[in-house]
């Protein structure tokens, strides 16, 4: 496993790190036993940066992230997330007052006196001009409840406003094959202000494994279900904005180019290694091995600019008018 620096947090952090969203619910359901067998997993991989959030299972991925720090001695930085409690959830939500309940929570949960990063949880684009959030924020640093904050966006331009903001250490925003707007100025903007990038939805909520055909099914309780046209929450958290049918035709391309000796996964988290703006790849994965298959990404040989120009081509002509100018 390789590392990178999280901006300004100065976190040397996994290239690959993991994303505790199935450990809590919207994926199917994942036992407690299968949460640490997959747990146990990160050290082994190298993995040192775990995400979750407040509302993952209601503090249920929190407090199992909990109970496996009790049992581990490799160090861990923990992120977490809030704001998603607000109902509803709406700007004028984001106060003092509110997130300082919010922290207070997921600091039992997580069974910490401090949070190593909290980021916002995708509030709505309003709040990113409002400054007295983040003057909440900058309180809560003063009080010792955490270390360092960031955002977590659904769009580029929430992303671009965010970082004006001195204190902001990190962007938490999708980024895969699928969704490669970022490059285009937000990657450079974050670099000169020395922001850490944490990307998520690498694999496009599987689509990308290229492990789905058209015959594919999901529970009932699995956002890939039940979001597909953003019912519960934005639906480019799901199969990243993309159409399902769409996706599968985009990946059978994809599959075409994979380099020897390299997964369909492997492929679309190194394409995203690729930028040396990205700080780290927030990765499912509700097994063990999906976790160090995952992980290996990081020490597999760097892709040519060929093959990364015949990935373009393929967003070009596939992807890119259905989601580019969206988010």
């Amino acid at each position: 496993m390789k590392y990178r620096t999280l901006g300004k947090t100065g976190y040397k952090v996994s290239e690959i790190a993991y994303g505790s969203w199935s450990l809590g619910a919207d994926w199917g359901d994942v036992s407690e036993e299968q949460a640490f067998s997959t747990l146990a997993t990160l050290p082994k991989a190298g993995i040192n940066f775990i995400d979750t959030a407040d509302v993952y299972g209601d503090g249920r991925s929190e407090k199992l992230i909990a109970k496996f720090g009790q049992t581990e001695t490799a160090p861990m930085h923990i992120a977490t997330k809030a704001g998603r409690r607000l109902n509803p959830h709406l700007a004028r939500g984001y106060t003092e007052e509110n997130l300082t309940k919010f922290v207070e929570r997921s600091l039992k949960n997580l069974e910490t006196n401090c949070l190593d990063l909290l980021q916002l949880h995708c509030p709505p684009t309003q709040v990113f001009y409002m400054p007295e959030t983040f003057r909440a924020l900058d309180n809560l640093v003063k009080a010792g409840k955490i270390r360092y904050y960031g955002v977590s966006v659904e769009k580029v331009e929430e992303a671009l406003k965010a970082i004006e903001f001195p204190n902001v250490s990190t962007v938490q925003i999708i980024f895969n094959m699928f969704r490669q707007r970022p490059m285009e100025l937000f990657f450079q903007e974050a670099k000169k202000r020395n922001i850490g990038i944490i990307v998520r939805v690498p694999l496009a909520s599987g689509l990308l494994t290229g492990k789905f055909d058209s015959n594919s099914k999901f529970a009932e309780n699995d956002h890939r279900l039940y979001n597909r046209q953003g019912a519960a929450f934005d639906v480019g958290e799901t199969f990243a904005g993309v159409d399902f049918e769409t996706g599968l035709t985009a990946v059978k391309k994809l599959k075409k180019i994979v380099p020897a000796g390299y997964t369909m996964p492997q492929f679309a988290l190194k394409w995203i290694l690729m930028q040396d703006a990205v700080s780290t790849v927030i990765v499912g994965g509700k097994t063990a091995e999906q976790v160090m298959e995952n992980s290996q990404a990081s020490e597999l040989p760097a892709l040519s600019d060929q093959l990364m120009k015949k990935v373009a081509d393929i967003y070009e002509s596939s992807i890119k008018s259905q989601v580019h100018y969206r988010w």
